[in-house]
């Protein structure tokens, strides 16, 4: 019995094959199908190709609290420069940077759990997270050889006798609540944050060893620009107010 010729003229038209169809697609896009097959390896190599770029060129920082007010608010992301001063270059005065405390600001270990450590780790990497408690961002007041003194009659800091007119200070602050003298050792830097009440930076630590100085060694880089959130888009330039410091006593070139 030919049950075909039963059947309506709609119902006579041919399944298409499926598997053809898949086929002459990967004849036509012979890498899509090791595409589908492999997001693993593929998100893997995403994955180290950010970790390698944030460890190595450039990183997003955190910030974590308002010492740096006005210039930088809690939450913002920086971008840090992690080539700024790898070929070369030295810190400037003027310059945000952020560095390792450990040894300065630091003087004891922090214990963490090691899988909520790497965990932290990972997302301080991409800026998700909070950097770790020995992290910090200041800015570059004095580096090796200035005299830093605070304060002379008008309430300004004092660089190599030159005063300095500081606009990035947070509005209301003085530029130091705590006089002090200090001749910054070479290879080392006398750093402040911008929200001079709310800061414990090297003012803080001068009865410590180190005198309170980071090692230009443990700088991890310098914050150039504010990445997020995106009414924030700005470049951090490094400021005029150092222009007039002449160069320390004793220095050459």
């Amino acid at each position: 019995m030919d049950t075909d010729a039963q059947l309506p003229e709609r119902d006579r038209t041919p399944v298409p094959d499926q598997g053809q169809e898949e086929r002459s697609r990967s004849a036509r896009f012979p890498g899509a199908a090791r595409f589908r097959l492999r997001p693993l390896p593929l998100l893997a190599c995403c994955v180290a190709f950010v970790l390698l770029l944030s460890a190595f060129v450039v990183q997003p920082f955190l910030i974590p609290s308002t010492s740096m007010q006005d210039t930088l608010e809690v939450g913002d992301r920086v971008l840090v420069n992690k080539l700024a001063y790898r070929f070369g270059g030295e810190p400037r005065r003027g310059d945000v940077v952020v560095f390792d405390g450990t040894g300065s600001f630091v003087h004891r270990e922090t214990e963490e759990n090691p899988v909520t450590g790497l965990l932290r780790g990972a997302g301080a990497a991409v800026g998700l997270a909070r950097p770790a408690d020995t992290d910090y961002v200041k800015r570059v007041i004095g580096i090796g050889g200035d005299r830093v003194t605070c304060c002379d009659k008008r309430g300004r800091i004092k660089v190599n006798g030159e005063p300095v007119t500081e606009g990035y200070v947070y509005p209301g602050d003085a530029a130091s609540s705590v006089p002090f003298d200090i001749v910054v050792p070479a290879g080392k830097l006398w750093v402040m944050g911008d929200h001079r009440s709310r800061s414990r930076d090297s003012r803080d630590h001068l009865g410590e060893e180190g005198g309170g100085t980071v090692p230009v060694d443990k700088v991890i880089g310098r914050a150039d620009w504010i990445s997020w959130p995106v009414s924030r888009w700005t470049g951090l330039d490094r400021p005029p107010a150092f222009s007039r410091v002449p160069a320390p006593a004793g220095s050459h070139g």
